[in-house]
């Protein structure tokens, strides 16, 4: 029988599923300062799980029980085994944080683990693929243009995520100094060397484009606006790439992320240290960065084939 991390002391009360999620949730956002996003998605993964909870006649945490939990995955078969996965990393969050705090005698979620996930590499872009994608941001007139070149060249310059991309303000940006500030998960910042392309097109849209944009809305320190000269959401942002891509003849996977990929799978194929790539993406471990130094299997055969002087038959 599986065991259930438990405590001797007696409860003074019990508390209801919602009370207890919106401590948890503020506890997230006070005490470790997530991000907004991520504090968006713990709040709907909750609230999926608290759903699975009522189907089962669960009203309160005191009532919550190991199956609960471990049956909770099978509700969200129609969502993609990563999303699952990091659903249930954030039930097991919240239930440990309850235990923690005394606001339940047991963590059900103790012993219950995450489907495992089969090891993927990430998507890059080639060398060429990437400049490809830029040249096919310049089509058209006006500060469009120049505006989403100017992005496309800092996300896949910097490895910035598209969240602090469009988080931008004038006061991040260092031209001079060829560096810009990023802020990423749980406000780490960080200072990334911006490259001479990304410094020419950054100049371009400052010089250019943004005043045209800027004089259409109320006024913003975000470097990124849309056409109505408020802050560039993500969504515009992807779409904005989206476009370029289609344009480009390029995959329609084609993300953001996609040349945040591309930058750190470049700079390691380019012979940069694994522990430099990490800081300059973000990442609190380098395991993280680790994926990016695993190779195709294809890619070994090519290369033992090319290589070995008794590779041919």
């Amino acid at each position: 029988m599986a065991r259930v991390a438990a405590r001797t002391e007696p409860l003074s009360e019990s508390i209801s599923l919602a009370r207890a999620g919106e401590q948890f949730l503020a506890h997230l956002a006070v005490e470790r300062s997530v991000s907004p996003n991520t504090l968006s998605a713990y709040r709907s993964d909750l609230s999926k799980y608290f759903a699975h909870l009522a189907s089962r006649g669960r009203a309160d945490l005191a009532g919550v029980e190991r199956e609960d939990v471990a049956s909770f995955p099978e509700s969200l078969e129609a969502m993609a085994a990563a999303s699952v996965a990091r659903s249930l990393a954030a039930v097991r969050s919240f239930h440990r944080f309850a235990f923690e705090e005394g606001l339940t005698a047991a963590n059900p979620a103790g012993d219950v683990r995450p489907p495992k996930l089969a090891s993927r590499l990430p998507k890059a872009l080639t060398v060429d693929q990437v400049a490809s994608l830029i040249e096919a941001t310049r089509v058209g007139e006006g500060p469009v243009p120049l505006r989403d070149c100017a992005l496309v060249e800092l996300l896949y310059g910097t490895g910035a995520r598209i969240s602090e991309a469009v988080g931008l303000s004038g006061d991040d940006l260092d031209l001079p100094g060829a560096a810009v500030r990023l802020f990423g998960k749980g406000r780490k910042e960080r200072v990334v060397p911006l490259g001479g392309y990304a410094v020419e097109a950054m100049e371009a849209y400052l010089v250019r484009a943004r005043p045209a944009l800027a004089c259409r809305g109320p006024g913003t320190p975000l470097l990124f606006l849309n056409t109505r000269g408020r802050p560039l959401s993500r969504q515009s942002a992807w779409g904005a790439l989206q476009a370029a891509a289609g344009r480009a003849g390029l995959p329609a996977h084609i993300s953001p992320h996609t040349l945040r990929h591309s930058f750190a799978t470049h700079l390691l194929q380019g012979g940069a240290d694994v522990r430099v790539v990490q800081e300059l993406l973000g990442h609190s471990s380098v395991t993280t960065t680790q994926i990016y130094t695993l190779v195709d299997r294809d890619t070994v055969r090519e290369v033992y084939a090319a290589s070995h002087p008794r590779a041919l038959t």
